[in-house]
């Protein structure tokens, strides 16, 4: 039997680090030949990693939430004929490198621990005296306990004062079901008239919970958190909410959507977005650019790649549609639904996941009225999709009822002036109300 070390591999290209955010096997699990046997993180991606021999878990490399550096132990097999690594402890090689600790599995040779003595009692049995004699001395040496710890070991009988219990028996009140905040769980009568309060019932009820859940935040939850506290902290957001009549839009989309039945993707608003969004930066390239602050440079692309807020089961994740540019309304109906199934199925790759240069953010029928929202750095900025509702507008001499929604954009008040940000707001603005703009190449002036 050998020992046999699997090392974190190389994932992406340029990539030095991972965190690890899932194990597939435990200490003592037998692993068979690509068996996957964990999963890590790196740009939003995350990789499953396949086992490259069968054999029996020896130890573990790290613990989930842990960032492991590519080419360190990953996991220690014991595999039948000689393994990678020589015999011996893992922790120790672990310590000498500087690394974390690891899980290793009880070794069967290891000698048993000595079973520890009782505690002295403060009481010896004296030479000569009979047992009978030393038994009676030892109990007057040990104290009785008391009634609070004879109430307490009973789970019967909780700790309450007689008025607390007179008050409990006249209101039905069975006081197991209460939690004492006082002394040792004593019962007060605040806990009693807290419990009275809450509308419980003589035969029972909802009792308070003091329970505490921790939940150590990794892998993608971390990554969105770090992100937005980048954001947050180095980034001044303005941000512009404009109302878009969504009238003419919607009836153009209905019939599209009619006239290819299942030969063409069902277009949604996001396809019509993205389309006013790469003719709006053709006027205002500097919308489609990336602040690089620490250098002090402001990056203008030429492609446009439209990243795509998308909740999923694991958190938010951002695809991107790229080259938007290049695209039709169909392709990126298309591209869309494609990157949405490929987030939420955790199959996107890491090129599907990074180099937006401006994002989209949607809730959908979730939305509100408004939102303000944050700039996914180094992007300069985003826009916000509102929920779409039924308005009464004025043309003038009469209300009249139409599809309105209203748009968000924050922007990076560093390399974006107010003016700009509305300006570029109301080119979208305008796009979206007359949406025919959007397929004879040009676009009219505001």
């Amino acid at each position: 039997m050998g020992l046999y070390a699997i090392k974190v591999p190389d994932v992406g290209e340029g990539v030095a680090e991972a965190e690890l955010v899932e194990w597939h096997v435990g200490v003592g699990d037998l692993v068979k030949k690509d068996d996957v046997i964990a999963a890590v993180m790196t740009d939003k991606a995350t990789v499953e990693i396949p086992a490259s021999v069968s054999g029996t878990v020896v130890s573990l490399g790290g613990a989930v939430g842990d960032t492991l550096a590519v080419g360190s132990e990953l996991i220690r097999l014991e595999v039948a004929g000689d393994g990678n690594v020589k015999d011996e402890p893992v922790g120790e090689q672990s310590r000498e490198k500087g690394s974390a600790p690891v899980m290793e599995a009880p070794r069967s040779d290891a000698p048993a621990r000595p079973i520890p003595k009782p505690a002295a009692t403060g009481v010896e049995r004296p030479q000569g005296r009979s047992s009978s004699a030393y038994e009676e001395r030892s109990r007057e040496r040990i104290p009785p306990r008391s009634d609070a710890a004879a109430l307490r070991s009973s789970p019967s009988k909780p700790l309450a004062s007689p008025s607390v219990r007179r008050r409990a028996r006249e209101a039905g009140v069975d006081l197991v079901a209460i939690d004492g905040t006082g002394p040792a769980g004593r019962i007060t009568h605040d806990d009693l008239d807290e419990y009275l309060e809450g509308g419980r019932s003589r035969n029972g009820g909802r009792r308070r919970s003091t329970a505490v859940t921790e939940i150590k935040v990794v892998g993608l939850r971390r990554r969105i958190a770090e992100r937005m506290a980048l954001a947050n902290a180095r980034i001044p957001h303005i941000t512009i909410v404009e109302e878009v009549d969504m009238t003419s839009l919607e009836s153009l989309r209905e019939e599209l959507n009619g006239g290819e039945g299942s030969q063409r993707p069902r277009l949604t608003l996001l396809p019509f977005l993205i389309m006013a969004i790469v003719a709006a930066v053709e006027e205002q390239p500097q919308f489609n650019a990336h602040f690089d602050d620490e250098a002090g440079i402001v990056r203008q692309f030429g492609a446009v790649h439209v990243g795509i807020a998308t909740q999923t089961d694991n958190g938010l994740m951002v695809p991107v549609i790229r080259h938007a540019e290049a695209n039709t309304i169909w392709d990126n109906a298309r591209e869309l639904s494609r990157l949405a199934s490929a987030a939420r199925d955790a199959t996107a790759d890491r090129s599907e996941l990074t180099g937006s240069t401006i994002t989209v953010t949607s809730l959908g029928p979730l939305g509100a009225i408004a939102t303000t929202p944050i700039i996914n750095p180094p992007e300069v900025a985003i826009v916000g999709v509102n929920k779409m509702s039924i308005r009464p507008w004025w043309d003038g001499q009469q209300f009249l009822p139409r599809k309105m929604m209203n748009i968000s954009c924050s922007f990076d008040h560093r390399v974006v002036d107010g003016y700009e940000a509305a300006l570029f707001v109301q080119k979208l603005k305008t796009l979206l109300e007359r949406p025919a703009m959007l397929f004879v190449g040009g676009w009219p002036n505001a």
